[in-house]
């Protein structure tokens, strides 16, 4: 078995880009997630599920400078903390966050329609389950073969796709409490993974055009695994996977 996909988004909510390589260290994947947007009327951090439209957006994260394409323009920049602290919700826990200065928040409060800012995130402040995910291409087939459609791995949103050969079985469910050699990077896998109405919109549109939720099981059933990082080290798209 090897990487075939290795995905992550450097603005929770942004597409889900795909990269060669990623560095795992023991908080999880370097520069996933790193910054998040805040609704400060409403105290909470925004998430995918409610903000599709997200998904046109492409951030990246590199030398110091964020980097975000948006349908009218890019905004860029080194952001800089500018001291203000909030406290808002993330799925009914409290995550604290200091909001950046920059183009950024005007830039996506004219995308959305509504005034949000940007925020920087202390590893793990606003990550769902685990920090790192896993979905095998058996997986991937067998629910397209339940939604009679081809499933783009994008969906899932994980941080690697494992091509794991043929057959018809969801192989990563069978890992759940073992650990996994992924490249120089080792990781415990500590659970599945429920899902949510997002497996169900056009990665590169937000616009909702399968019915993969319902081919699942239904909303919260499992599908891919959530695992920790055990041995820090860097993974590159080809490597092995050892479990």
């Amino acid at each position: 078995m090897r990487v075939e996909r290795i995905g992550f988004t450097p603005v929770k909510g942004g597409r889900h880009v795909a990269h060669e390589s990623v560095v795992l260290d023991a908080s999880g994947p370097v520069g996933d997630r790193a910054f998040c947007l805040v609704d400060r009327a409403r105290g909470r951090v925004l998430r995918t599920v409610e903000n599709p439209s997200l998904v046109r957006t492409v951030a990246h994260w590199h030398g110091g400078v964020l980097s975000v394409r948006l349908p009218f323009g890019i905004a860029e920049g080194a952001p800089i903390g500018s001291g203000d602290v909030v406290e808002v919700d993330y799925w009914g826990r409290v995550a604290r966050l200091e909001v950046v200065d920059g183009p950024w928040a005007a830039a996506y409060s004219r995308f959305l329609g509504y005034a949000v800012v940007l925020a920087r995130v202390a590893p793990g402040a606003v990550v769902y389950a685990g920090p790192v995910s896993l979905v095998t291409t058996e997986a991937l087939r067998w629910l397209g073969r339940r939604a009679g459609t081809e499933v783009a791995a994008e969906r899932f949103r994980s941080t690697f796709v494992v091509d794991s050969g043929a057959g018809e079985r969801r192989t990563e469910d069978q890992w759940v409490g073992r650990r996994v050699g992924i490249g120089e990077a080792e990781v415990e896998v500590t659970a599945t993974i429920p899902r949510c109405a997002v497996v169900d919109l056009d990665p590169l549109t937000g616009v909702r055009d399968r019915a993969l939720l319902k081919a699942i099981g239904g909303p919260d059933l499992p599908f891919g695994v959530d695992a920790v990082v055990t041995r820090p080290g860097r993974v590159r798209v080809g490597d092995r996977v050892l479990p």
